[in-house]
């Protein structure tokens, strides 16, 4: 496994396994699945309500704690101070671990600062190695990292071929904030899956269009989480270190980008009002 060395000297897997959308019934088949194949980098998520079949997974599997890099993330209604504490805690015992490997902040809304200096504290204490966040665009984690002590290590952000997101990760790159991918196909919409350009590179290496895909933004040096619950889809996406994209490739599937989200907008006034409402089972 290729790693990525983020700006406090802890190495984070370049591809990990997500489980945004698994119901908690079958989120433990899945890592556990997942972990078979080979990942050892799991990204869940107090929204997500599955952190405990997540952490049940983990313990079953008999791999060393050690070899595993668990991310889980703060959701709006746990902002603040102290409740960031809290909620960080529900989370490692949801999980069933001593240690988070990276804690993120899921979206930039609510007390985002309270929630920052909490997360810095936990950082301190040495129960969580690495703390970033997730959705920030460059304006706000320019302004998070000149007003606090401790620059995101990494940030979670919406990318794929239609929205590749070179300025956001030029931005990331001068501030040493690592870009990772959430949603890497797009959840197949655009007609990811059968579009002609990936499909055409997929032929020439024999991969898949999801290969394609994930090996394209390993070769931009974006960590991405892909998720599944099919055991061979998962082994087909962790197979994508025996090839590589040319640049005219990579330049043919970076003309994809539309420079626009295709699922929300979190600028947009609704959409801040809507996340701030919610309150998932965490």
């Amino acid at each position: 496994m290729q790693n990525v060395l983020l700006n406090n000297g802890v190495e984070m897997p370049i591809l990990g396994f997500g489980v945004y959308q698994i119901p908690p019934e079958q989120t433990e088949q899945a890592v556990s699945d997942a972990l078979n194949a080979g990942y050892r980098s799991l990204d869940t998520a107090a929204a997500y309500g599955n952190e405990e079949a997540v952490g049940r997974a983990i313990k079953t599997s008999g791999i060393p704690r050690e070899d595993l890099f668990v991310t889980t993330k703060l959701w709006i209604s746990s902002a603040g101070e102290e409740n960031a504490r809290r909620a960080f805690h529900t989370s490692l015992r949801k999980l069933g671990l001593d240690h988070l490997d990276l804690y993120l902040i899921h979206q930039p809304f609510g007390d985002v600062y309270g929630s920052w200096r909490a997360m810095e504290a936990l950082h301190r204490e040495g129960t969580v190695r690495a703390i970033g966040v997730s959705n920030f665009h460059p304006d706000r984690l320019v302004d998070l990292i000149d007003h606090n002590e401790i620059t995101p290590a990494v940030n979670q952000i919406e990318t794929h071929p239609f929205n590749r997101r070179t300025a956001d990760q030029q931005v990331m790159r001068e501030r040493g904030v690592q870009i990772e991918s959430w949603g890497p196909f797009a959840e197949g919409r655009n007609n990811l899956f059968s579009n002609p350009v990936l499909s055409g590179i997929g032929a020439a290496h024999g991969k898949s269009v999801a290969q394609v895909v994930l090996r394209w933004l390993i070769q931009r040096r974006v960590v991405v989480i892909p998720k599944s619950v099919r055991a061979d889809r998962m082994a087909e996406n962790l197979d994508v270190f025996d090839f590589e994209l040319t640049d005219d490739q990579m330049a043919s599937i970076d003309a994809m980008d539309t420079g626009e989200s295709l699922f929300f907008d979190h600028r947009d006034p609704e959409v801040v009002s809507r996340f701030g409402k919610l309150q998932p089972n965490t």
